[in-house]
């Protein structure tokens, strides 16, 4: 059976909710429902639903329950399925597993078969499906929540659109197979949207609450902002040459400013204080975005979308489990005061699947001279906090995939929290998935300006560049090229889902290009790819069940 048109196009959607966000969205105070025993739902119900598909694929623990038939939790998990198809395909990850789908991914052969985007396509159906369901019933319920549905509906078809080109498009709820919209119509609808919830557009629309950056516990924590949708607008607008074949490299830069100047701002400040434990411990500003008390620390104010992981009631593998348990083995250190514990999980969580090419390492260490180490030494001969990398008893170079020695292991993500006290569960992670943050806007400043600028960055690109390095102790500079801009989009946010989309930007990903990295079109010394590979396919079901789909050209 065709997923998408079960859930999208059928006026009697079975809807599943889940009341996982109920504690952390302090004015929904909602049960789970079971829609074999009641057919009615509350808009509470549906709008809790809207936000809960970021943070799981289903609606009981581990991803069970799932929300589309047919495919495994992890496999529709939307940062899961995002990150796999966006870091994997790139320079700066490669997994060992035999999964399928995975290999072609680190390969650049995926195809129309491809189990992991089918999942991710249906996966963000299914989600743009309850965001529909909300819009169509409870338009008028609360403006406040219907300005944040039409987000969430729109940050969705934005990554569908990114990844899969020109997709069938829906906005209602209903029996008819939908038109395959172009990026170009998509980009257009997405932009009318947002400007609308910001109160920019034409339309006497409902508009999301100014921005106001949250803890964990505080009221309206998780639930998105002016903020977001400003930086949803510039990733738009960053990209917009590759998706419309019109750059708008000044809209991107505007729309950046604005997160800029908002109330959110970059995460400065590390830890350094003995534990509640009486140990004392030191975490740096960068290391505090990813641990797992990154919502209740001043961590939090950088988290323009933040997305709750709780590890009793919102529990998922695909998630920052995944990213958590993915990237280690038994022998990763990543602080000199905890040796024995490798990531604050205790249960099944040294998975050792993802980890570093190459590439991504001599961005840090151009001249191929990592110390041999673990994690905390590494990055202090770095000069950069943000080089979180294993060494010890591991190889540079990827010359076995399948063996997790080869290729650094990455130590960013844990569930450590800062005073030492213990998460909240052994298996599942309360560290939150940061979706968007404020570094964003400044990188987008800062190549927008630069490529405004002919190719060299303008002073205030500089300083918005300078702001990251600093962050992290790292060198600061008087100039960068789009070159370096580039690099620094990596050095500062690898392994977070985004490599893949940048790369393109950037030309150096399908095609002929400057670029090579290891394993690239599935050769150990690397080679080009095919361009239309930048787009992903149309799952091959989806374009049986509906005539006026049309496959992305080269599949």
């Amino acid at each position: 059976m065709n997923k998408f048109f079960k859930y999208i196009l059928s006026a009697a959607v079975v809807l599943m909710t889940t009341g996982c966000l109920t504690s952390c969205i302090n004015d929904l105070d909602v049960e789970p429902i079971d829609p074999s025993l009641q057919s009615d739902v509350t808009p509470e119900q549906l709008f809790n639903k809207c936000y809960s598909v970021f943070a799981t694929s289903g609606n009981n623990g581990g991803d069970d329950n799932v929300d589309v038939d047919g495919l495994d939790g992890g496999f529709q998990h939307k940062y899961r399925q995002m990150w796999n198809s966006n870091e994997l395909t790139t320079d700066e990850a490669i997994c060992g597993w035999g999964d399928e789908g995975i290999p072609s991914y680190c390969h650049n052969t995926y195809d129309a078969s491809h189990p992991m985007l089918r999942g991710y396509y249906y996966g963000l159906c299914i989600g743009i499906t309850f965001c529909n369901q909300y819009l169509q019933v409870f338009p008028d319920y609360d403006g406040t929540m219907t300005a944040e549905v039409r987000f969430l509906r729109a940050f969705q078809f934005y990554l569908l659109t990114d990844a899969f080109g020109n997709i069938p498009f829906a906005t209602t709820i209903s029996g008819e197979n939908p038109e395959q919209y172009t990026r170009a119509q998509v980009c257009e609808f997405i932009e009318t949207e947002l400007k609308d919830i910001i109160g920019e557009g034409e339309s006497n629309a409902y508009t999301l609450n100014d921005p106001k950056p949250k803890k964990y516990g505080e009221a309206g924590y998780g639930r998105i902002d002016k903020a977001a949708a400003w930086m949803l607008l510039a990733r738009l607008y960053l990209n917009s040459e590759v998706y419309t074949g019109t750059a708008r490299w000044q809209d991107a830069a505007n729309y950046a400013k604005k997160v800029m100047d908002s109330a959110y701002k970059l995460h400065t400040e590390g830890y350094n204080a003995p534990g509640a434990d009486g140990v004392y411990r030191e975490f740096t500003a960068y290391q505090m975005l990813f641990m797992g008390d990154n919502a209740k620390t001043d961590a939090a104010y950088e988290a323009v979308f933040p997305v709750i992981q709780d590890g009793l009631r919102t529990t998922s593998w695909g998630g920052t489990n995944f990213l958590i348990c993915s990237t280690v083995d038994a022998d990763v250190h990543p602080y000199p005061y905890d040796e024995t514990e490798v990531n604050g999980l205790y249960n099944n969580s040294t998975w050792g699947g993802n980890r570093a090419r190459p590439e991504l390492i001599r961005l840090f260490f151009p001249n191929d001279d990592a110390p041999v180490g673990h994690a905390y030494s590494v990055s202090y001969a770095a000069g950069d906090d943000r080089a979180l990398f294993e060494t010890e008893g591991r190889f540079l170079n990827v010359e076995d995939e399948s063996n997790f020695k080869y290729g650094y292991a990455i130590a960013k993500f844990n569930n450590f929290k800062c005073d030492g006290t213990k998460g909240s569960d052994n298996t599942f992670a309360d560290s939150h998935l940061f979706y968007m943050r404020v570094a964003e806007a400044y990188l987008t400043y800062a190549e927008a300006l630069t490529r405004l600028n002919g190719g060299t960055a303008p002073a205030d690109a500089v300083a918005a560049i300078n702001a990251i390095r600093s962050r992290a102790h790292a060198e600061t500079r008087s100039t960068y090229t789009l070159n370096q801009i580039l690099d620094e989009w990596a050095r500062e946010f690898y392994f977070e889902g985004r490599r893949r989309v940048d790369l393109i930007r950037f030309h150096k990903f399908g095609g002929t290009t400057d670029y090579k990295w290891q394993w690239k079109g599935g050769v150990y010394a690397g080679r080009d790819f095919e361009e239309f590979r930048n787009v992903f396919a149309i799952p091959t079901d989806d374009l049986i069940a509906n005539s006026k789909l049309q496959q992305n050209p080269g599949y």
